[in-house]
């Protein structure tokens, strides 16, 4: 097989730049600079909650022996957990704790949504410039006929430019897609394990008073289906 035969640079031009350009139209830029931080954040180190876990134990153990007020934490690597965490000790209420966590999570996986309903987008857009280009190579071909060469030019664009758009969105931009929503699903319940372990262990150290008294359901993370 002759790999060089497969290289048509006008055909890739029409389908990569088609779809992008109909991807930013549809999304609009907003959800395209979504959809880019989520894919830079895949060659980021992964959330590390045994890391974390470390870094906060010794703090949770001094708030258990000498009380939240003494308490001054420190930074655990997760700007999240680090807010909750403060809210914790500046209200000394479970519920500060939660209700910082659920609104960082919000926003997160809002921006995640974003993204990944991009990346979707690409994937169904990129098939349809594959055939775009296809037809565009077609209406080239002259009522008249022309050369061997010419015709066999134009065939092989058009079956090229289809090629072009299934592999663009199978293997593109369909698995980028679901490799941001496996990396955000994964980081969001290891981040909740380590929010109701706080919970857990620092929940003697508050108020009687002032200890919420709801219960807390993780439910499941379905990133396509959240507005």
């Amino acid at each position: 097989m002759d790999l060089g035969h497969m290289l048509d640079p006008a055909a890739a031009g029409i389908v990569i730049g088609g779809t992008l350009v109909a991807t930013v139209l549809r999304s609009g830029v907003g959800d395209c600079r979504a959809a880019w931080a989520a894919l830079a954040a895949l060659a980021q180190p992964r959330f590390r909650p045994e890391g974390v876990r470390a870094v906060l134990a010794p703090q949770v153990g001094q708030a258990r022996t000498d009380g939240l007020l003494r308490l001054h934490p420190r930074p655990c690597g997760d700007p999240a957990i680090d807010g909750a965490l403060a809210a914790l000790v500046q209200t000394r209420t479970l519920a500060a704790l939660h209700d910082r966590e659920d609104a960082d999570r919000v926003v997160r996986v809002s921006a995640a949504v974003r993204a990944v309903r991009t990346l979707a987008l690409g994937a169904e857009l990129a098939p349809v410039f594959g055939l775009a280009g296809t037809l565009v190579s077609l209406s080239q071909l002259p009522a008249e006929g022309l050369a061997r060469g010419q015709f066999m030019g134009a065939i092989s664009m058009a079956v090229l430019t289809t090629l072009y758009g299934l592999l663009l969105g199978n293997l593109v931009f369909a698995p980028l897609a679901r490799a941001v929503e496996r990396r955000v699903e994964a980081e969001e319940a290891a981040r909740r394990e380590i929010i109701d372990w706080l919970a857990a262990q620092l929940g003697p150290t508050c108020p009687p008073v002032a200890v919420p008294s709801r219960a807390r359901a993780a439910p499941p993370l379905y990133l396509r289906e959240v507005p």
